[in-house]
């Protein structure tokens, strides 16, 4: 046994998961870990399990800006450990410059997003867990080298019909600091209508169909700023998003905004999200205050079902998602959304 796999396998197995998750999501605070990993379980313990870790040279750390807490990454002996599991492929782990770098405040703002649909998915009996999120992921736009869309992360949400049916929901996240000017975040954000009708040469259906069974609602999440002065941001993302001629082109594109504050402290379940064609605010699937809890982007028979089909990530569900999004489209506009 090699010795990452020695010392692997001597820890407690919540400390496994802690590594995966921090070789998935690169950074992420005590409080996070403690949020994601073990929260019936006191603040102490699980700085003692950090703490165990670092004596094993499986994890870094530097001092969070704020002073609340330190941040946590993975060194190369404990990304031997992850990579081990033959479900991790090899990747680049950051060092501990890039760890007290620009990038720390974003990456770990993502994982806040990820975090809150996580706490919302374990009160709900919903299948949200630590790896349910994906970094950084690419999309091509456009037949040029290079020419692709990268969203900040992609959200992978399962619920359960009231009849068992499995309820898939994706998002593509877009996390703000306020550091673009506003109208670039707005140009960023109309670019997913180029996405969602790029087709690859010599192939008839758009190019994100290959990964997703249904294009993904966008959530754009704001962070970095005051309170007043992000409200006001959305405002005027949300005018610019209304006016542009790309997106009015493609209605599947549905644009969603809050701010990181309030979905951290209501939940994604809550009115905080607000919408370029929507008056008022909804929850992340788009619902107003109380309105039944029925939609979703994907419904399928309960694996029970001898009908139920895989649901490998990426599998073959095109037909149903497809007559799924018809009839949420046509629902939607019966209810004048």
């Amino acid at each position: 046994m090699r010795a990452a796999e020695a010392e692997r396998a001597a820890l407690p197995s919540v400390a496994g998961e802690i590594l995966e998750s921090l070789y998935q999501h690169r950074l992420l605070s005590s409080q996070q870990i403690h949020q994601m990993h073990t929260p019936d379980a006191s603040m102490r313990w699980t700085r003692e399990l950090l703490a165990g870790l670092r004596q094993l040279g499986m994890v870094g750390f530097v001092r969070a800006a704020t002073g609340s807490g330190s941040v946590y990454f993975l060194t190369r002996r404990g990304g031997e450990a992850v990579e081990l599991v033959p479900t991790f492929s090899r990747r680049k782990l950051i060092d501990p410059a890039q760890a007290a770098g620009p990038l720390r405040a974003h990456t770990l703002a993502v994982n806040e997003v990820g975090i809150a649909f996580m706490v919302a998915a374990r009160e709900r009996g919903d299948e949200f867990g630590p790896l349910a999120w994906q970094h950084e992921i690419a999309h091509p736009i456009g037949r040029r080298r290079g020419e692709a869309l990268i969203a900040d992360a992609l959200l992978t949400y399962l619920s359960f019909g009231p009849e068992g049916q499995l309820i898939f929901s994706y998002r593509l996240l877009e996390l703000d600091r306020a550091t673009l000017p506003t109208d670039a975040l707005a140009a960023k954000l109309a670019r997913y209508a180029s996405l969602y009708r790029y087709t690859a040469p010599g192939r008839e259906e758009p190019a994100w169909q290959e990964r997703y069974p249904v294009f993904p609602g966008v959530i754009c999440v704001l962070a970095g700023k005051p309170s007043p002065r992000l409200d006001r941001r959305a405002q005027a993302v949300l005018a610019l998003c209304r006016e542009d001629a790309d997106l009015e082109k493609s209605p599947a594109v549905e644009i969603s905004i809050c701010l990181l504050s309030e979905l951290s402290a209501r939940g994604p379940f809550s009115p905080i999200w607000q919408r370029p064609g929507d008056e008022g605010r909804v929850d992340w699937l788009g619902r107003a205050s109380g309105e039944d809890e029925g939609g979703a982007d994907i419904c399928a028979p309960s694996p029970t079902d001898a009908r139920a089909p895989r649901f490998a990530h990426g599998g073959t569900r095109r037909r149903a998602a497809r007559a799924f999004e018809t009839n949420d489209r046509q629902a939607r506009a019966s209810d004048g959304r």
